[in-house]
């Protein structure tokens, strides 16, 4: 979202301020699923980056929490420079621009989920939770429910049957249960490879923490391994999966077997995954990014095998092949 031209003067202002330095001028850097925008300023053979959260669409305040979070357990959160919580903006370091998506490939993949695994490792035995919300039965549940709202009815154009809700209820259920069943760690929500950043020395860099909560074990170990955005095969994302169990078993993080981990391993990424489903709908129509759609097929993929998988998921991985049929998913209704 590109700022008015008044907000743009006062974000080049408040870096001239913080910097010591009238002439620098803000280029863009990147923008995020949010109403945040990140720009980028030189000034005295540094590079920096600005955070521009307009404060009527977005609060910092859960950021810079998180953030400092992480940064005290010893983690590469980007270090905040200075802040104007009442504009919106935050000065911090540069963490340069290779993010792990384009940087991931068969020859790389091992070495940079390794650093990630590491990372996550950290983050769920060592990240303070207290004051963060839980990721609680209402929280999951809603989340699912923008897949029939935005997936189903407005990307498909189909409005569910009542014998429909019965079987997407059911799911819902199933899902809510498994993943209250798991040790309450951090969870970052989007850990993934396009919010990692690979820096040399100090890998990854975190970013898009702010909505990090209390909640499952798995949740965001299958964020990454099964990311929206990029796939790997299903028996390296298995072995990946449980080498991480059992670190997380040395850490004394839990003592589940490796069935146990699997099953919540699986349904944890259902249940994100149709959340995503439709959050990249309503991406498309509510906020006009239609470049998500491209990615909706591959998330249906993961959610519809782990469906194929488990027999009491047939009935609903039956029903959403029916309701989808042969759509090309990536165009607009």
């Amino acid at each position: 979202m590109s700022p008015t031209p008044s907000r743009r003067d006062a974000l080049r202002a408040f870096a001239a301020q913080q910097l010591g330095d009238d002439q620098v001028q803000p280029q863009p850097a990147s923008a995020d699923a949010s109403f945040r925008g990140y720009w980028r300023v030189h000034s005295a053979g540094r590079s920096y980056v600005l955070m521009d959260a307009p404060p009527d669409k977005e609060d910092i305040a859960p950021w810079l929490d998180v953030g400092r979070r992480l940064r005290v357990a010893g983690l590469n959160a980007p270090k905040v420079l200075a802040t104007d919580l009442d504009a919106g903006f935050v000065l911090m370091d540069d963490m340069g621009e290779r993010q792990y998506l384009p940087e991931l490939n068969a020859h790389t993949v091992d070495a940079l989920y390794g650093d990630a695994l590491g990372a996550l490792l950290r983050m769920q035995v060592g990240v303070d939770t207290d004051g963060l919300p839980d990721y609680d039965h209402r929280r999951l549940v809603d989340e699912m429910e923008l897949m029939p709202t935005w997936f189903v009815q407005r990307h498909l154009g189909i409005k569910p049957e009542c014998e429909d809700w019965d079987v997407i209820e059911s799911m819902f259920g199933t899902l809510t249960r498994s993943a209250l069943l798991q040790p309450r760690r951090f969870v970052h929500r989007d850990f993934h490879s396009r919010n990692l950043m690979l820096v040399p020395g100090a890998n990854p860099g975190i970013i898009d923490f702010q909505d990090a909560v209390r909640g499952p074990l798995t949740y965001d170990l299958v964020s990454l391994l099964r990311d929206c955005y990029i796939a790997w095969p299903r028996e390296q994302v298995l072995d990946w999966a449980e080498s991480h169990r059992l670190h997380l078993r040395a850490a004394g993080a839990t003592d589940a077997d490796a069935a146990t981990w699997k099953r919540w391993f699986d349904l944890m990424g259902m249940q994100r995954h149709l959340k995503v489903l439709g959050i990249f709908c309503r991406l498309c129509y509510r906020d006009g990014k239609a470049g998500y759609l491209n990615d909706l097929p591959l998330v249906l993929r993961y959610t519809l095998d782990v469906a194929d998988e488990y027999a009491e998921m047939h009935e609903f991985g039956d029903w959403l092949r029916r309701v989808v049929g042969a759509r090309d998913l990536t165009i607009a209704a």
